[in-house]
Order: C-alpha cells, then structure tokens, then sequence
C-alpha cells in the first residue's frame, strides 16, 4: 500500500492507528506492507490488519480522530464529494531496519497507485525481512 513517509512514519511509531482509504481492501487480507512514498520510495513496514470500517466521511472521522493521525481538514480534504470511506484498523506493526527497495530488492516494476495485492512468495519474503515493533492490538 502506497502511504506518504508522515502516515507511514506514524503507523509504524503507533500514533496513526487506522489507514484511511476510499474502498476496503480484500476481506482475506491479513497484513498489509507500508510503501512510503517519495522522497523515500521504499517499503518500509508493515501492519497486521484488525477490522475495517466502511462509513460514511463523518462518521469515519468521529470513530477514529483520537487514533487518525491526520488532521481534520486534510481527512475532509480526501474523502471530499465521497459517500463512503473505509478505515483500516491497524494492529501489530513491523519495521524494515532498512528501507526494501521494490525493483532493487523484490523485482517489482513500479510502485501501486493505491495498493497492490502481492504474491504470496513476496509477500513472505517482505514480511520475512521486517522486525516486530511494539505490538498495539487496536482499542
């Protein structure tokens, strides 16, 4: 999942404890891998997905702002002109010790634009490459 480096660097710090998106993600999915955008442009992370909440932009906002880690404007900002948004509640969380580069390190051409589904050799060799943070079961 594409994330700008200051949502990533607060997943990973447990400041951001939900992912925003327009649509959900596979109901299947069980742990999702943080690609920071530029100017880092590397996977740096992952988190293990604990539910997801489809609602509408202010109900979304009024579940999960103590735990958003963005601000209020910017989160009406994205969901502007939309009905519905999906949070992704993050679990446990898992450091790269060093940024994993897509194309150098995993073959992988580009980027997503959003997300990606991996395959599941990838998938396991990223996750395999990470180290566990603290681990926070969301509240």
């Amino acid at each position: 999942m594409s994330i700008h480096p200051q949502y990533a660097a607060g997943i990973l710090d447990g400041t951001k404890r939900v992912e925003f998106r327009k649509r959900p993600i596979a109901v299947d999915v069980t742990h999702v891998v943080v690609y920071a955008t530029a100017p880092v442009s590397a996977v740096v992370g992952a988190f293990t997905v604990v539910g997801q909440h489809t609602l509408p932009p202010r109900m979304l906002w009024q579940q999960f702002k103590e735990v958003a880690g963005i601000g209020r404007d910017d989160f009406m900002a994205y969901y502007s002109g939309r009905r519905a948004g999906t949070g992704i509640a993050v679990g446990g969380v898992f450091h790269a010790e060093a940024p994993i580069g897509l194309w150098e390190d995993l073959g992988i051409a580009r980027p997503p634009q959003s997300f990606q589904y991996l395959a599941s050799d990838i998938a396991t060799q990223i996750l395999e490459a990470l180290s566990p943070g603290s681990v926070r079961a969301y509240a």
